[in-house]
Parts: structure tokens; sequence; C-alpha cells
């Protein structure tokens, strides 16, 4: 066999290996949450998740922060939206808007006016936003003139 075909074989496994293991730690969808980690530190962490399309990793702090906190409603409405928002970023509309629709019947509780204002009109913005995306659009209605 060729010295110089061996050499470049050689280096192609070697690159076929270096990114195999790249996708596979690219891919890694798990990650060990300290327990001593603070709910802002989880939602930090979350965030910073999220900002680099890390969806998987961002859900299951914000998982962790509902599991953590199950009497914090504060914490328990910013998590709920955060997941819903990540599904919305993640075009699973319809997973989307039941989460934000169960969140906004927090908002028409009783005691709804005590949540965070903040989460629910987010909410009604996201849905809004899917509703449009949705929306049937008529074939060249670019090119129709207004009557």
């Amino acid at each position: 066999m060729n010295y110089c075909y061996t050499i470049s074989m050689n280096k192609l496994f070697q690159t076929l290996i270096c990114l195999a293991a790249f996708c596979i730690c690219a891919c890694a969808t798990s990650v060990v949450i300290p327990e001593d980690l603070s709910p802002d530190e989880l939602i930090q962490r979350a965030q910073e998740a999220s900002d680099r399309n890390r969806y998987p990793i961002a859900l299951q702090y914000y998982q962790t922060l509902l599991e953590r906190n199950p009497t914090n409603i504060d914490l328990i409405c910013n998590a709920e939206y955060e997941i819903a928002f990540i599904h919305y970023k993640q075009k699973k509309y319809e997973e989307a808007k039941m989460e934000l629709n169960a969140l906004l019947v927090r908002y028409s509780a009783p005691d709804g006016d005590r949540l965070p204002q903040k989460f629910g009109r987010l909410a009604s913005i996201v849905l809004d936003r899917i509703a449009e995306k949705e929306k049937p659009r008529e074939p060249f209605s670019l090119f129709k003139k207004n009557a």
C-alpha cells in the first residue's frame, strides 16, 4: 500500500473520530444541577443556555426551579412562562399555546392580581404572535392591488 495513502487514511480516520466526539459532546442535553444553586442562579443559567440555543438544558434549569420552589408563585410564573417561550422559539406552537393559556388561567383566578403581571402580559403577546404565524395566507397576496 502506498505510504501517502496510509497517512491520508489515518488523518481521515482521526478527523472522523474528532468530529464524532465533537457531535456527541455538542449534542449532550443533560446537565448536573448543583443542589446549592439559588433561584436567581438557576434562572441565570437557564437564560444563558437559552441564549445559546441550548433549549434542553434551559428547560432542565427551569424544571428544577419549579421543583425546588413549589410554593413561590413568582418563581412558578417565571419558569412556566420561560418554558412556554422556549417552546415558542422551537416552533412548537401547540405546546406553547397550551402552556401560555394555562399560565393565563392563573391570572384569571381570584388572586391573579397578586401575580407578577409581566408574565401575564408577555404570555398574551406571545399568544398573539402565534395566532399571527398560524393565520392562513392568501397566495400572491403581495401582488394584489388595494381595492
